[in-house]
């Protein structure tokens, strides 16, 4: 790989959109509004300075927009390996289907009898997901992932206050869990309790049998966990939970690593959610939009929210259900992100049980041809056994880098950014200092593994040969390098905000 260019560009080199005023020109002439001057409008809600908004001709608002996607990195202009994230390439035949006026014209208050086929869709994409997990009931309300989490664990609270289980208040929850399995539980109203996992990254059967105990309504895990290693002793750990008195949880951000292959119900598993914005191809990242499905086992299904997407057989009718003996209500308003799940289900169909089992095993693959490329580099470690398989995902501690040249993860990350390729996750799981998690998914081709290895590699190089280099990254961004610390702090939330600081960050 060449080596990239090491020039600056200006930070301030595009203006906010507000900055362009008094300029006299125009996009768009609205026709003039006619209003009843007779009426009084309250003194209180009339505008006493003038309104400034932007002028710019129809070409310098395209060329500013164009200009911003240009400083912007996606999946459509090359890989995004962000561990559990499963950022996979988008097909675009789906955004087509999304947008028939037929779907996207819809009221959500419309009656069932028109609306007819998006209940057929939502109930085809619930049946597909079932078959693959094995579960028996689902909801397609919560609109993300954390959401997901959220709904599944109140319906372990659910089930334990119908059975008079009210002093069952502690969720135990491995330290290879996702980051958002605490918040989900305490929002829920149980005790966060965390287990470790053992020397070879799976959870240590012996701090569980010591954690368990009549207060213990669950456990949520993850599976394959953030190492993106496959917990082989899933059936003995669920049984224990089980025998306890106890409910599990399956996280399944990972899902695309056991997608087609094993089904969590099969493991014992008495509810998850799956991402449908990660594991179904489907456009996610910035907030939205999302879907974090639920599933649930029969012991479940009475909790389920209402409505839930039921069919008619006699009738051939399809329609929302609100006999839930036991719901725990409302998740979402309405029925879900329709968008979202109109794009995974025309994802399953175009793919099959066949195509979706190879999307996985290329996943894992992928994952596993990366990490052998770049485990062995000078200044990185495998903190567990590489003797393990991993699944879609690998963990790699940069604590040799930085022990030696003082070159941290967060550096490394930032560094790919000149390579033209997206960093990482980096600094998670917890268990693993300086971690670099790395999920190359399915979509991506051989010639990109070899090229973000080859990047990784010259990144390594580049550190000792001139550490102050990558300290220093990104260089051929849109900008200089963030200080994330004060940012998190205080966070720029308006333009505003940005004039204030905005001379101080000048050259």
């Amino acid at each position: 790989m060449n080596d990239p260019e090491y020039t600056h560009q200006a930070r301030w080199d595009e203006p906010l959109i507000t900055e362009l005023i008094n300029t006299g020109k125009r996009c768009y002439i609205p026709k003039r509004f006619q209003y009843d001057k007779d009426i009084a409008i309250p003194d209180n809600l009339l505008r006493k300075t003038e309104l400034r908004l932007p002028e710019v001709s129809e070409l310098e608002l395209v060329r500013h927009v164009v200009r911003l996607s240009q400083m912007n990195y996606g999946v459509d202009l090359g890989p995004v390996p962000l561990g559990s994230c499963t950022m996979k390439y988008n097909p675009k035949v789906n955004e087509t289907l999304v947008r028939y006026p037929e779907f996207s014209m819809q009221h959500p208050l419309q009656p069932e009898e028109t609306v007819q086929g998006t209940l057929k869709a939502m109930y085809l994409l619930g049946e597909a997901l079932k078959s693959l997990t094995g579960f028996t009931g689902i909801t397609l309300q919560p609109a993300a992932g954390a959401h997901g989490e959220f709904t599944g664990v109140l319906l372990i609270r659910a089930y334990h206050m119908l059975n008079g289980e009210t002093k069952r208040d502690e969720m135990l929850i491995p330290d290879s869990a996702h980051g958002t399995n605490p918040a989900s539980s305490v929002m829920a109203g149980f005790k966060a309790i965390e287990i470790p996992s053992d020397e070879k990254g799976r959870i240590d059967l012996e701090a569980l049998e010591s954690a368990l105990s009549e207060r213990t309504a669950g456990m949520m895990i993850t599976n394959p966990n953030t190492l993106g290693i496959f917990e082989s002793n899933i059936m003995d750990i669920n049984k224990k939970i089980h025998d306890a008195g106890g409910l599990v949880y399956l996280d399944g951000a990972n899902f695309n690593g056991i997608m087609g292959v094993a089904k969590p119900a099969d493991m014992g598993f008495d509810v998850m959610h799956i991402n449908l914005h990660k594991t179904f191809a489907t456009p996610h990242g910035g907030g939205g939009p999302g879907s974090g499905v639920v599933l649930v086992n029969d012991k479940l299904k009475q909790f389920l929210p209402t409505p839930i997407i039921s069919y008619d057989k006699e009738k051939d009718k399809y329609y929302f259900d609100y006999n839930i003996s036991h719901s725990i209500g409302h998740v979402h308003g309405y029925h879900g992100n329709i968008a979202v799940i109109l794009r995974a289900l025309a994802y399953i169909a175009r793919m099959g049980g066949e195509g979706l089992r190879e999307a996985c095993l290329t996943a894992v693959t992928n994952a596993n041809y990366l990490m052998h490329k770049v485990m062995h580099e000078d200044g990185l470690e495998l903190p567990q056994d590489p003797s393990i398989p991993r699944k879609h995902e690998f963990v790699v501690s940069a604590s040799p880098l930085l022990r030696e040249t003082g070159v941290s993860a967060l550096d490394i990350a930032k560094r790919l950014l000149d390579y033209k390729l997206h960093a990482p996750t980096i600094y998670f799981p917890l268990i693993v200092h300086e971690a670099l998690m790395i999920e190359p998914t399915e979509t991506e081709p051989l010639s990109i593994l070899n090229e973000m290895a080859d990047a990784i590699k010259n990144i390594l190089k580049e550190a000792k040969e001139n550490p102050e280099l990558l300290h220093e990254a990104p260089h051929t961004v849109a900008g200089y390098r963030l200080d994330e610390a004060t940012l998190a702090k205080h966070p720029i939330l308006s333009a505003k905000m940005l004039e204030k600081i905005k001379p101080q960050w000048e050259l």
